[in-house]
């Protein structure tokens, strides 16, 4: 495997919590050397944080993104993507919007715990970090069983990152119960996993998923993975992937995946 140089999880203005333009990441991401970038913004229904809805105008987004690849596409690769907010009672709703347009590329990932965001401090009130996150845990069991309609599933333990202790007591060994069990569903249905370098961002001593996870899928026989920073700034775009080309041969890949159409 050579360097990474592509970063399959970048968000624009088109999301919530996002104000960084196509142009701006389009330029960032050719000054960056990256051969091909896929935009993946935000879509989570019936969820407003701050007064800001995470929902988009299905045919709005998939031309602006269209004209934005073909403006650019002598310099990179630009792919259209989604990252979809994962609850049983939204799968419909995700399917209609995902098969409006013929998108490269699709997150699907866990942002609310039975209708609470382990963003607010309040979701781990009065819970220990082993209760918090085995409640995450298994609650992207019960996403995946109802919501199929994605390629990979985006940073598995995204909880960890927000738990008052950040991962000072997160041992990813003691959830392999129910770890293994989302892992061995995504394998069965030919899925992958997302490999995100934010979680650097955010003071944790690994990337999302954790590299023990990482390996858990490898181990299991997952050989799909993406790489992706989850930039809401230009500067954050590819952000330490030369570290994470490093971890992922060690975890015993020999590929990463790009997906188009």
């Amino acid at each position: 495997m050579n360097n990474i140089n592509v970063d399959y999880h970048i968000h624009s203005m088109f999301s919530g919590d996002c104000t960084t333009s196509l142009d701006d990441i389009a330029l960032s991401s050719i000054e960056k050397g990256l051969k091909s970038i896929c935009i993946t913004d935000h879509l989570d229904y019936d969820y407003e944080e701050n007064g800001i809805k995470f929902e988009l105008d299905k045919d709005i987004y998939f031309c602006e993104l269209t004209q934005l690849k073909n403006k650019y596409s002598d310099k990179i690769d630009i792919r259209i993507g989604i990252e979809t907010g994962l609850e049983p009672d939204k799968a419909t709703r995700l399917n209609d919007f995902i098969n409006r347009h013929n998108y490269d590329f699709v997150i699907g990932s866990s942002h609310l715990v039975n209708g609470y965001d382990p963003y607010y401090p309040e979701f781990f009130s009065n819970k220990t970090d082993n209760n918090a996150f085995n409640e995450y845990f298994e609650s992207i069991l019960n996403n995946i069983k109802s919501c199929t309609n994605f390629d990979v599933y985006g940073h598995l333990d995204y909880v960890v990152r927000y738990s008052p202790n950040k991962d000072l007591n997160y041992i990813p060994s003691d959830y392999f119960e129910v770890i293994d069990e989302i892992l061995n569903k995504l394998i069965i249905n030919e899925k992958g996993i997302e490999i995100k370098t934010s979680g650097y961002r955010s003071g944790l001593s690994n990337p999302n998923p954790s590299i023990e996870i990482i390996k858990r899928y490898y181990e299991l026989g997952g050989r799909i993975i993406t790489i992706g920073s989850d930039a809401h700034f230009k500067e954050h775009i590819a952000y330490k992937f030369n570290e994470i080309t490093e971890i992922v041969k060690a975890c015993g890949f020999k590929y990463f995946t790009e997906f188009r159409n």
